[in-house]
């Protein structure tokens, strides 16, 4: 999977590009950003760099995380927006900021040091004093029969975002080991949603006896027995077959499968946190790597197009002071 989502049809950018600038015996591009990845976070800083004048490159390419949804909720204003045409209202929103460029490319490397990084593009190379990761994660999902093909149509991540349109109907959420200790609040949380739910631990997870009090006392069933399959028919799930016999009747299955960072992130070492996620920090969202930002769902277990978004404008901003700081040295020519 390549960094980003990408927006099909490409759409045609207006916007002034950069002279090349000489250096070294050869023609490169500077940017003062390059932000890598097209989402809403990605969009987002484009967007406040180009309001800040500043000149600014955004790489958009590979397959969309959320290839598989067909709306955005949650997202004030845009609820129900399908993504694509999110996308294209943002780049057309960005052809009034002629520093802001746009291209559907992927990036295959990122070389270099704080103020004078080198970019390579499948067209070439372009210089960058700062580059803005917003590249998502890749969700690895599970090998279980069926999983795959109701990803993303009756197998959710997130409650808050698909939660709404399948309401009172009978839900399931599938734990593994690595959700032992958010599937107590977790599985209490989806009953704002449904009075039915059944938390299957696939016989990976053990549950304290303080929290099967917790579940029992709402109303949440525990399956402790692993899971066999998924049992669909016509693009719909009907219900969870668990080894040994039995099925148990479900409609909407929610799972955190495995997350990664992609390619691009891990060649540049980035600092990782215990989770796999992208260390920044807190106020500035600058990553281990000086000069190198990152927002969005690479950053964080709080995954969400909204949340993506402000974090985009959060780093932009702080790229923006960090530029305007960037004074050249005293007595330079």
């Amino acid at each position: 999977m390549r960094p980003s989502c990408a927006l099909r049809p490409p759409i045609e950018n207006l916007a002034v590009r950069p002279k090349p600038a000489r250096r070294r015996g050869y023609n490169v591009t500077m940017y003062d950003v390059v932000i890598i990845g097209g989402g809403p976070g990605g969009l987002a800083a484009a967007l406040t760099l180009g309001r800040a004048r500043r000149r600014v490159l955004l790489c958009d390419a590979g397959p969309r995380r959320n290839a598989a949804a067909t709306h955005i909720h949650n997202f004030v204003t845009r609820d129900g927006t399908p993504p694509d045409d999110f996308r294209r209202i943002a780049r057309e929103q960005l052809r009034a900021y002629p520093r802001v460029e746009v291209r559907d490319a992927h990036v295959a490397s990122i070389t270099g040091e704080r103020g004078n990084f080198r970019v390579t593009l499948a067209s070439g190379t372009v210089e960058a004093r700062r580059v803005l990761l917003a590249v998502g994660m890749v969700d690895e999902l599970l090998s279980l029969d069926g999983f795959r093909e109701l990803w993303g149509h009756a197998i959710f991540q997130c409650p808050y975002c698909h939660g709404w349109e399948v309401q009172d109907r009978r839900w399931g959420y599938l734990a593994r080991a690595a959700d032992a200790s958010h599937l107590m609040p977790f599985a209490l949380m989806l009953r704002a949603w449904t009075d039915d739910v059944v938390v299957f631990t696939g016989g990976e997870v053990a549950v304290a006896d303080e929290a099967r009090a917790a579940l029992h006392a709402a109303g949440v069933r525990l399956e402790t027995a692993p899971v066999a399959r998924l049992v669909a028919r016509d693009g719909a799930l009907e219900g969870v077959a668990l080894a040994g016999g039995g099925v148990v009747p479900c409609d909407v299955l929610f799972a955190h499968p495995p997350q990664r960072q992609v390619e691009l992130v891990r060649a540049l070492d980035e600092a990782l946190d215990d989770d796999g996620f992208v260390k920044v920090d807190p106020m500035k969202r600058e990553t281990s790597v000086p000069g190198v930002y990152a927002a969005g769902d690479l950053t964080s277990r709080m995954q969400g197009a909204l949340v993506a978004a402000a974090a985009g404008t959060q780093a932009a901003a702080m790229i923006n002071v960090d530029l305007a700081l960037d004074l050249p040295a005293a007595g330079a020519t």
